[in-house]
């Protein structure tokens, strides 16, 4: 896809997700007294808006056992983080009653970060340690006394070379404090098709692969660090096998 299409297409995208988030600015304005209404109806904003994205960028996105996502709900969805797709696709995929867990720079993006704040969905500071931890025990409490599920990248930020970076160990913290079990997903080429930092897209598939609900009841504090690494092995090694065949 040249530059010039690539242009056309995020502005026509661009365009549609400012009216979109007016609409749903607009209507989560009543529910300011009800959080947890507040975070289903951005589902349904992330629902629509995540597949514009993807439609925008030319990702043919071909899905691997999606039922699994229902099937462990209320969980824990983590997954690797190589593209700006990624939100846009985390969005799409997270189940309703799914909250995501933004770094607070994301109030500062136009119309999407007013639009997060308000819905509800919770912020994390991660440049001081005592209070992110403070944060994700309160988020912890929250979903589980609310039902709800989490969406993390474990990796904290984009990779900048597409490869899957060290895992950081707040989605272990979020699992032993909520008892809640891991659903590990798996995107295969969202870097190929939105590299990082630029603006022309390269069409073509993205599969995203919904693995085996990891249970998480036997997990402590003292054993975090193997957490990490058993968890981070699993995406190591599918991504190391590629996207699976559709024949």
């Amino acid at each position: 896809m040249s530059s010039f299409v690539s242009w056309i297409r995020v502005s026509l995208s661009g365009f549609t997700m400012v009216l979109l988030s007016v609409v749903f600015f607009m209507l989560m304005i009543p529910l300011l007294p009800w959080r947890i209404a507040r975070i289903y109806c951005c589902n349904v904003y992330g629902s629509i808006a995540g597949s514009g994205m993807a439609w925008s960028c030319g990702a043919r996105l071909r899905f691997h056992h999606r039922e699994r996502i229902y099937e462990a709900k209320p969980a824990i969805y983590i997954s690797n983080h190589t593209s700006t797709l990624d939100m846009w696709l985390g969005m799409w995929i997270c189940p309703m009653g799914g909250c995501g867990l933004a770094k607070r720079e994301i109030q500062l993006v136009p119309g999407v970060g007013q639009l997060y704040t308000l819905s509800g969905h919770p912020l994390i500071d991660r440049s001081n340690r005592e209070r992110a931890i403070s944060t994700m025990n309160s988020v912890a409490e929250f979903v589980t006394k609310n039902g709800l599920s989490l969406w993390l990248w474990p990796e904290g930020t984009r990779s900048r070379d597409g490869q899957l970076q060290p895992f950081k160990k707040g989605f272990v913290h979020a699992a032993i404090a909520t008892q809640l079990p891991i659903v590990p997903i798996v995107v295969h080429n969202a870097a190929k098709v939105w590299p990082r930092g630029k603006l022309k897209f390269n069409p073509g598939p993205v599969d995203i692969v919904v693995l085996d609900t990891i249970d998480t009841s036997g997990w402590s504090a003292e054993t975090i660090e193997q957490h990490v690494e058993d968890v981070r092995s699993v995406f190591e090694r599918k991504l190391a096998e590629g996207p699976p065949s559709l024949a």
